[in-house]
């Protein structure tokens, strides 16, 4: 795989599972009696907190799988396992109605997590850092996150106007688009975790 195509994959994959256009959805619900001012400064800061999370979790990466010994497949397959379940959850998802006077910042819950950088996202980042070869691939990784919150920056901004246009049932088919993509994802990532285990595991059987 080429460094254009590792990008294009981390950029489609992150964009998926932190799906912009649902962050969007909650965002205008949660913010609707705030001046633009109020709206603006939630939206930057629950941006700003998910950059410094995900590009976090890109770096230390390969560290995490060092200091807690896990083998690569083996997070592989955990972390596709639990995207599926991200998925399934995505496909049979009801909307969803917070109350602002039930959070205490709303930057930080719901907008940073669990919807912009949560445990699937990240997820996502750690699977896609670890498989990155050389410092190209690795930017990719980190290009990839800042082009999602590119996306749901641009979401959150014009948030009434993408409702207006496509309208509750269209959110709902994106959803469900995204969800399948998603699915995909975690498929596909089990799949390669179970084939790099493969040698260990006939080697261990043959002993």
């Amino acid at each position: 795989m080429s460094a254009v195509e590792f990008l294009i994959v981390a950029i489609t994959s992150v964009i998926a599972i932190m799906n912009p256009v649902s962050t969007a959805a909650v965002f205008s619900i949660l913010t609707e009696r705030f001046t633009p001012e109020q709206q603006r400064e939630v939206m930057i800061n629950s941006l700003r907190i998910s950059v410094v999370v995900l590009i976090f979790f890109a770096l230390t990466g390969q560290l995490i799988f060092t200091v807690l010994g896990l083998t690569l497949p083996a997070f592989k397959i955990a972390g596709g396992i639990l995207l599926v379940s991200f998925a399934t959850g995505m496909l049979s998802a009801k909307k969803e109605v917070y109350s602002p006077e039930e959070l205490e910042n709303i930057a930080v819950v719901p907008l940073a997590f669990p919807l912009t950088c949560g445990a699937g996202t990240i997820t996502v980042v750690i699977l896609i850092s670890s498989q990155a070869v050389g410092i190209l691939e690795n930017l990719a990784v980190i290009a990839a996150v800042l082009v999602a919150i590119g996306a749901s920056y641009i979401a959150m901004k014009y948030s009434s106007r993408i409702l207006t246009f496509i309208g509750e049932q269209e959110l709902r088919i994106i959803t469900k688009f995204l969800a399948v993509f998603v699915l995909a994802i975690a498929i596909q990532f089990i799949l390669n975790g179970v084939s790099d285990a493969m040698p260990d595991i006939l080697t261990h059987v043959m002993d």
